[in-house]
């Protein structure tokens, strides 16, 4: 067991290492190089190709957003017939080990989505295109969110803009106005009244429950912004910027009081469930509460019709609301396409103030457009409303995750949701688990900022 363990840590660090050489390489601009049609790996430059021609999409949300993308597809080719966009739908839990086997063995798209959590490793790989430059000379320079553009920039490394955002996502607090009313409560604006309802909405004979808890893929995003909701601690990491504060005791305090609600108010499902099982639970009308984002809304608008709201995330201590950064999503282009020219097009034209507007209304979003921004929709879609607010009116505190260290999606998800399953059912403790997880992201931290200085 120890020897095995020792092995994976160790190829861990290799990866970090061979990453973080990877980028020290590619964050200046590349030439490009001739070839045949989106089928390179990571190391292959490309070509401009002629601008029309066929060129491969994927889409890192496929099922979800299938339909939408396909309509914003119809609408390029129209616009553009001398294009043909070959669409590829992959469920967001797989694309990222999709991608990264395409990097090493080819296959790559021309385009692709490309969110913060996905940049740094997509980069540091030598995968992506900077798309500095084409932004600069597009219609699009100035038309998109500053602070989107910045994030994923950041997320990327700091040192080029390897994806242009489509729209930022944040953390929601679904509710059943009905239920609430006929237990007679207060709405769950405050985490004191959280776990109150929680604990009141639940009934185990009748299969109901106040709660559904997130124990499948993307567990780690969900309790870091229950920890740091009811700590109220606003940074990920300390005063020197190389320790973390996950492992806090006020977030270890937190986390426990969290994962008590397992089976207590919640289904014991949960500890396998994504998020398609979660909304599908909630849905189904037997649980009061959901923790989700935007993307989830117009599912409970199905079901529920009026019967339910989507407020931000509770506040905690002195009435200040904290919340962790939710990773805004983009279109990338990878550096292997042989037709950059079509598919830096298709970026344009999907990030037009239609198009984007007409993608954020279907995933309930905040578009990166300014213009999609002001667009009358969001006026009438209440969680994306209130979403847009706590994010520009200073209300709340958003703790940025370190989306830039090339290994955060691996930690974060791969190497902690099982951990994350062990704290839940009692095998592991809350601080055994957060000073795993710290020990693992200081060690990035540290390599990244050796690799950086």
């Amino acid at each position: 067991m120890t020897h095995l363990r020792s092995k994976k840590v160790s190829n861990h660090r290799s990866r970090r290492a061979a990453l973080a050489v990877a980028l020290g390489s590619v964050l200046a601009l590349t030439a490009t190089a001739c070839g045949d049609g989106g089928s390179g790996t990571g190391g292959d430059k490309g070509s401009e190709g002629s601008g029309k021609g066929e060129i491969v999409f994927w889409d890192n949300n496929g099922g979800v957003r299938t339909d939408i993308w396909k309509e914003i597809i119809a609408d390029f080719q129209k616009a553009n017939p001398d294009i043909k966009v070959e669409y590829v739908g992959i469920a967001a839990t797989e694309y990222q080990s999709k991608v990264d086997t395409a990097i090493q063995g080819g296959g790559l798209p021309d385009v692709g989505g490309v969110g913060a959590a996905m940049a740094a490793g997509f980069a540091a790989q030598g995968a992506l295109e900077p798309l500095d430059g084409r932004l600069s000379k597009s219609p699009l320079n100035g038309e998109l969110n500053e602070a989107m553009v910045e994030s994923l920039k950041s997320a990327g490394g700091g040192e080029a803009l390897y994806s242009i955002p489509t729209s930022a996502n944040n953390g929601v607090l679904y509710y059943r106005t009905d239920l609430f009313k006929a237990a007679g409560l207060d709405e769950p604006t405050t985490w004191d009244t959280f776990y109150k309802a929680a604990e009141k909405l639940t009934d185990k004979d009748e299969n109901k429950f106040g709660y559904t808890i997130r124990g499948g893929a993307g567990s780690i995003a969900q309790a870091l912004d229950a920890m740091y909701g009811q700590s109220g601690i606003t940074s990920f990491w300390d005063s020197s910027g190389e320790k973390t504060t996950v492992n806090d005791p006020k977030n270890v305090a937190a986390l426990e009081k969290y994962v008590g609600l397992y089976k207590k108010v919640t289904p014991a499902a949960d500890l396998n469930n994504d998020f398609t099982k979660m909304v599908a639970q909630f849905d189904s009308g037997t649980i009061g509460m959901l923790n989700h984002n935007l993307g989830s809304y117009q599912d409970h608008e199905k079901a529920f019709g009026d019967k339910f709201r989507g407020i931000p995330q509770p506040s905690g201590p002195g009435g200040k609301r904290v919340q962790v950064s939710n990773p805004v999503d983009g279109l990338g282009m990878f550096k292997s396409s042989k037709n950059k020219e079509a598919a830096w097009k298709f970026i344009e034209f999907a990030l037009s103030h239609e198009e984007n507007s007409k993608f954020n209304e279907s995933a309930g979003q905040v578009p990166a457009n300014n213009d999609a921004a002001k667009d009358e929709w969001i006026q009438q879609a209440e969680p994306t409303k209130l979403a847009a607010a706590a994010l520009t009116d200073g209300s709340t505190s958003i703790v940025q995750l370190p989306y830039y260290l090339p290994d955060w999606n691996t930690i974060s998800k791969a190497d902690n949701e099982p951990a994350f399953q062990k704290v839940m059912d009692g095998q592991t403790s809350a601080k055994e688990f957060l000073d795993s997880l710290a020990d693992q992201l200081n060690k990035a931290q540290a390599e990244w900022n050796e690799q950086k200085g």
